[in-house]
């Protein structure tokens, strides 16, 4: 059955992909802290999830290794992406008060 999980947690991410999930979305949070979440679908998560949080789970190494490579070149370019929007907000913003302090007496 498919189902659906967030974590934040890289390494649980990428053990949920390196057992045949499938990256779904990524959330950056809104506030300061810059926390990236994934959103993973797949075939028994909540099975998974308990195996990994019991130390029970088994991996292919080398699929672990690629998820989490994976999930890191997604984690970087999002705050990335994010920074460079913050960037081009506040250039905006400083053109927009510029223009406005020209054009008053």
């Amino acid at each position: 059955m498919q189902s659906i999980l967030e974590t934040t947690d890289i390494f649980r991410g990428a053990f949920f992909l390196s057992k045949g999930g499938k990256l779904s979305e990524v959330h950056l949070s809104e506030d300061n802290r810059q926390i990236v979440s994934f959103r993973i679908i797949g075939e028994d998560l909540p099975g998974l999830d308990e195996a990994y949080r019991a130390g029970k789970a088994m991996v292919d190494p080398l699929q672990l290794r690629e998820s989490l490579n994976h999930l890191r070149d997604v984690l970087f370019r999002t705050l990335r992406e994010n920074e460079r929007n913050k960037e081009r907000r506040t250039h905006a913003n400083i053109q927009e008060r510029d223009r406005y302090s020209q054009t008053v007496p």
